[in-house]
C-alpha cells in the first residue's frame, strides 16, 4: 500500500521538537532584550553624568554666573540641555551640555526629564534625596539586573 502523507506520530514527534525548541529561544530571547536594556541604561547614565561633570567643570573654570552658597552643579536636568549663560564670552553664547536628555530604558514611557532619579550633592550615596542641585542621577527601577545588582545602585 502506497501512502502519501504523514501519520500523527510523525506529526506528534515534530511538534514535540518544535515546542522544545521554543523552550530553549524563548528565554535566551528575553535575556537578549534584557541584557541589551542595561546596555542602554549604563550608556546613559554615562551621558548624563558626563554632562554634569562638564557643567561643573564650567563652572570651577569661572564660566557659569556663581552664587554664594551654590555647590557647582546643575539646579536640574533642564539646564542641560537649555544650557546656561557663558559669562566669558562677550557675544552671550550659550554652554550647552545635552542635546536632550536620554531616556531610562528600565522606566518605559516616562518623560526622561522625571524617569531619573536625582540625587542632590548635600544627600549620602546610601540613601539619596534631590535637593537645590544635580549631584548624581540613578534608576527609579526596583528590577533586578543579571548580575544581581539593583539598577538603583548603578
Amino acid at each position: 500500500m502506497d501512502q502519501k502523507g504523514i501519520t500523527l506520530i510523525e506529526l506528534l514527534i515534530t511538534v514535540t521538537i518544535l515546542a522544545v525548541l521554543a523552550s530553549v529561544v524563548v528565554p535566551f530571547s528575553q535575556m537578549s532584550v534584557k541584557r541589551q536594556k542595561e546596555v542602554e541604561l549604563r550608556r546613559n547614565l554615562r551621558i548624563i553624568r558626563n554632562a554634569i561633570d562638564g557643567y561643573k567643570r564650567a563652572w570651577d573654570e569661572g564660566r557659569v554666573k556663581k552664587n554664594v552658597g551654590e555647590s557647582g552643579y546643575p539646579p536640574d536636568l533642564a539646564s542641560l540641555v537649555s544650557g546656561v549663560d557663558d559669562i566669558t564670552s562677550a557675544e552671550g553664547r550659550k554652554i550647552r551640555f545635552l542635546r536632550r536628555v536620554p531616556p531610562d530604558p528600565m522606566s518605559q514611557g516616562m518623560d526622561p526629564m522625571r524617569a531619573w532619579g536625582l540625587r542632590s550633592y548635600e544627600s549620602d550615596f546610601d540613601s539619596p534625596e534631590e535637593g537645590d542641585d544635580v549631584y548624581d542621577v540613578y534608576s527609579k527601577s526596583d528590577e533586578i539586573a543579571i548580575d544581581g545588582t539593583p539598577y538603583r545602585s548603578w
